[in-house]
């Protein structure tokens, strides 16, 4: 799984837009009936990104995340300001080219895995230039 182009940095200046939010929870099961009136405001910024000068949004490119909800053209929130821990999914450098994938540890040695099995994972230990560039916080899709 690529990254295309190049990351986009958000501003460190940030513009508050709040939108909408209806005061009920949507339910995913059964209808309910819903208020006809919004509540509050929600801001995403405010939601989506804790670090604004080390967050950055990336485009996905490939299936290698199916089975993590990720999926190709997906937009990616990552923050590189978080501690790049096994079990989170990390975007890192492999020899120059961005890749999306879980970083795990394995009979103690770190290796970034695919969450589809069509893809093998990464031994870190067998890469050459390897550089962990941020986390993954959030992904957003079209449904």
């Amino acid at each position: 799984m690529d990254v295309r182009h190049q990351p986009l940095p958000l501003q460190p200046r940030r513009t508050r837009l709040s939108l909408p939010l209806a005061g009920e929870r949507v339910a995913a099961g059964f209808p309910s009936p819903a208020d006809d009136y919004v509540e509050v405001g929600i801001d995403l910024n405010d939601q989506l990104i804790r670090h604004p000068t080390s967050t950055f949004f990336l485009r996905v490119s490939g299936e290698s995340m199916l089975g993590a909800g990720i999926h190709d053209g997906d937009l990616l929130v990552v923050d590189r300001s978080l501690d790049p821990r096994p079990g989170r999914v990390v975007v890192a450098v492999l020899d120059g080219e961005f890749t999306l994938k879980r970083l795990v540890q394995h009979h103690g040695r770190l290796r970034l895995e695919a969450a589809n099995p069509a893809y093998p994972p990464l031994e870190l230990h067998r890469c050459g230039d390897v550089q962990i560039w941020g986390v993954a916080i959030h992904v957003i899709h079209p449904l």
